[in-house]
């Protein structure tokens, strides 16, 4: 038809992102009560969200016929207050994906080129190929970043260099001078992005925010969530810290009313709950510390994360998903990464963790 003839011709080639499946959908796929079916599969807090963000957003639901600030004055304030910088360093997304699609939006074009790791979150080239742009994937090593070898990536051509830290999906952490000498050594004029999505479950992270609060790093943006330790996944929310002035670009792509008015209360509930975020971090290190240990009794090999997730290698990732799918347990293959003989599990409960361990020994027996 004459009309999709119209179509964005990159999309042609342009894969569908596959995120991890809803409880609700595999229960119709395969017949299950939504009740016997666990998902260790996206990275979610299995404490859910913070109490206090509940009766927050409890609360904001009666004001939902109102439009939410645009600007998030409180909750940019409330991030002020944490983080020691200014309102105009701060914007806020439809979850930290969003930001993603601004930053593209702002830079990318067809001829522009991007700087990945090869394994690295999968929405960074996505959106960087639906822009026409050239992706340049550093080989890994030990499947993290080689972040030595990244500035060597960059020609004139490249406008953006991404780094997760921790990644996903690998739950490799990047060694402190290494993470100080890319921030070092990127040019002036290609936009060094730090994902930090992971960053709270950090013991001792790399702080770069005095770059930012200083302004010596025009170049620098980092990127947080409040989808993963703070357990408001659903309602998609999170920040990105950058230099007023590239900020303020940023603005202009921004939808209004981006980010509802629920998600702001529940992440300026969420910022006050230390208990909360405590009691998840001793619950991902015990989760961690568990698969680990059973990893290396059955034999199966398994990269150490710093993450709330562990990739492990199971022969056909694909199979051994479905597998696990069957028996009520939701994972994540991770052949779309090009790692088709892994699948990552989600830290959960103590009874999910277990769950899942007994489903991962049948599925391999």
């Amino acid at each position: 038809m004459p009309f999709f003839d119209k179509l964005n011709p990159t999309l042609n080639t342009l894969p569908v992102y596959q995120p991890g499946r809803p409880i609700e959908e595999v229960a119709r796929e395969i017949g299950l009560d939504p009740g016997e079916i666990i998902k260790v599969a996206s990275n979610e807090n299995p404490l859910g969200p913070s109490p206090l963000a509940v009766e927050a957003m409890t609360a904001a639901v009666g004001q939902s016929h109102l439009y939410p600030d645009g600007n998030a004055f409180y909750l940019k304030n409330k991030l002020v207050a944490k983080l020691g910088v200014e309102p105009a360093n701060l914007i806020l997304g439809n979850g930290s994906n969003e930001i993603i699609e601004f930053v593209s939006h702002a830079l990318l074009g067809p001829g522009d080129e991007i700087v990945v790791s090869q394994y690295c979150f999968a929405i960074y080239p996505l959106i960087a190929m639906m822009m026409g742009a050239k992706v340049n994937a550093v080989p890994a090593v030990e499947y993290g970043h080689d972040l030595p070898a990244m500035p060597g990536a960059i020609t004139p051509a490249t406008r953006i260099v991404w780094v997760a830290n921790p990644n996903n999906p690998t739950g490799t952490l990047a060694k402190p001078d290494d993470v100080r000498a890319l921030v070092d050594q990127v040019p002036d004029d290609v936009l060094l992005v730090m994902d930090e999505a992971y960053y709270e479950f950090l013991d001792e992270p790399v702080d770069l925010l005095p770059l930012v609060r200083s302004g010596d790093k025009p170049n620098l943006l980092l990127m947080r969530t409040f989808s993963k330790i703070h357990g408001l996944a659903g309602l998609r929310i999170g920040y990105g810290v950058g230099h007023p002035d590239f900020v303020a670009a940023l603005e202009k792509v921004r939808q209004p009313f981006n980010t509802n008015a629920v998600a702001q209360a529940g992440a300026m509930a969420a910022l006050d709950d230390d208990a909360h975020l405590k009691n998840t971090r001793r619950t991902n290190a015990e989760g961690l510390r568990f698969f680990e240990s059973l990893c290396a009794g059955e034999g199966i090999e398994f990269v150490p994360s710093h993450a709330n997730f562990v990739m492990v290698r199971v022969g056909d990732g694909q199979a051994v998903f479905e597998a696990l799918q069957r028996q009520g347990v939701i994972t994540r293959p991770m052949g779309g990464y090009g790692l088709p003989e892994w699948i990552r599990l989600s830290i959960g409960t103590t009874a999910e963790n277990q769950r899942a361990a007994e489903a991962l020994k049948a599925a391999l027996a």
